[in-house]
């Protein structure tokens, strides 16, 4: 499905350039704003900056520019973001609140709450009108810069707002607040209210809540919603079992989730491995390797196909637990899995295969683990510290190493500087009692080397 979506998209792409090219068809202003949205996702951003430059009409350049700052927004691009809103401004075209939420959730995702205020009062002075959106992003803001006196002040504003109703995610948005702050009672009751306007026709708002109630430890009301959200009559997905597992766990009731779990199996038609990797985690977690190792064998017995994820899961239990050879060899496994996908383990795990390699005098190992490493950009400067101690004790040439460095761009400190020039000394015959005294063979060492 992956694959064919890209070419979906450019199929309708090149159906609205073709109609856009006959001259008794007049595109829209939403088609512009259609297509320059298909242009980033088969093109590139450069390419839709560049259409949206060509536009010629007002209209189409308003309907164009949301599409436009959500990709700036999703990279988190602030300088562009900022430049076109000045654009719009300049041009009086920024009228829609939508387009200042966009702004607002950058701000808040950079944490430059001030800002988020700024274009509160903007919207307010230029009559722009605020959306419900618009309120839980100043709910937020005013939560981290004032606090809950604020809060509750934003909160009059918005229910004396005719043109807004407050609806489940207000009372979410400030539960959430209200815990942070540990106001526990104030976020237990108006989680009571957004659980009370939950609807039968949006399952994932019963997930929200459920989080809410998983981050007051309330057990209780994460099972009540999980029942409540039942009687939805959209099928239950593997995300939404997960959803409910991940909150009782969080809470540390690993029972109940165990519990979900087994109601998950009942009615499973594939066993989508996904399910069983968030109880795998959470045993390898709480260090039952037993429980997690016993569990990993039933799930490939029911048919499940780890992904590169569970061999994650179990190599950081086992390098926790001291079983290094297990966890290169799940490492190895995770590695084959890795194809179309972004792989971020913990770095103290990276960082302890390697200096495993490191005491086994295991050169061919380690070669290939850093190439790996640097290929998924996930290098830094400890690694190639320990990749250079490898080559020292072995008195191994480390040239590539140091080319690594530089295309990764490492700032280098005076230990590595010493270590590079200590690399490149000439090799002498001392190396053959290192390779000797090593745990790692010597047939291992010059298959895996010369």
């Amino acid at each position: 499905m992956g694959d064919q979506q890209p070419k979906h998209l450019s199929l309708l792409l090149q159906i609205m350039t073709w109609m856009e090219s006959q001259g008794n068809f007049q595109m829209r202003a939403p088609d512009h704003a259609t297509k320059l949205e298909l242009i980033t996702k088969v093109h590139s951003l450069s390419e839709a900056e560049a259409y949206f430059d060509r536009l010629s009409t007002s209209s189409s350049q308003k309907a164009a520019a949301f599409p436009l700052l959500h990709s700036y927004v999703k990279d988190r691009n602030l300088k562009k973001a900022e430049a076109l809103m000045q654009r719009l401004l300049n041009s009086g075209l920024a009228v829609s609140p939508h387009l200042f939420n966009e702004m607002m959730k950058l701000y808040v995702a950079t944490g430059q709450f001030d800002e988020v205020l700024s274009v509160i009062r903007h919207m307010k002075l230029s009559k722009i009108p605020l959306t419900g959106l618009s309120y839980s992003l100043w709910l937020n803001a005013s939560g981290e810069i004032s606090g809950v006196s604020s809060v509750e002040m934003v909160y009059k504003d918005m229910i004396n707002d005719e043109n807004v109703k407050v609806g489940w995610s207000t009372y979410a948005t400030l539960a959430n607040i209200y815990t942070k702050a540990g106001h526990f009672d104030k976020a237990s009751s108006v989680l009571k209210v957004a659980e009370r306007m939950l609807s039968v026709s949006n399952r994932l708002a019963y997930s929200f809540i459920m989080t809410c109630y998983a981050a007051l430890k309330d057990g209780a009301g994460v099972l009540r919603v999980w029942e409540s959200s039942k009687r939805v009559p959209t099928r239950i997905t593997c995300a939404n079992y997960m959803s409910v597992m991940l909150s009782l766990i969080k809470i540390g009731d690993l029972k109940a989730a165990e519990g979900i779990f087994r109601e998950w199996e009942l009615q499973c038609h594939n066993y989508d491995v996904r399910v069983s990797n968030v109880l795998l985690g959470a045993y390898m977690r709480n260090r039952w390797m037993d429980k997690a190792e016993a569990f990993h064998l039933y799930t490939l017995e029911r048919g499940a196909v780890p992904n590169y994820k569970t061999w994650e899961i179990l190599m950081e239990g086992w390098v926790n637990n001291g079983q290094m050879d297990k966890a290169v060899e799940a490492m190895r496994k995770g590695f084959s899995k890795l194809k179309g996908c972004i792989w971020k383990p913990p770095e103290k795990i990276i960082l302890a295969i390697a200096e495993y390699f490191e005491e086994q005098c295991n050169i061919g190992e380690m070669r290939r683990y850093i190439k790996v490493l640097e290929d998924l950009g996930l290098m830094s400067l400890p690694l190639y510290k320990l990749a250079l101690r490898t080559h020292i004790n072995l008195e191994a040439k480390a040239l590539d190493i140091i080319e690594m460095m530089e295309r990764d761009k490492i700032e280098l400190d005076e230990e590595v500087r010493a270590l590079i020039q200590q690399a490149n000394q000439p090799r002498n015959s001392d190396m053959f009692k290192k390779l000797i005294s090593c745990p790692t063979p010597l047939k291992s060492f010059f298959t895996h080397y010369w």
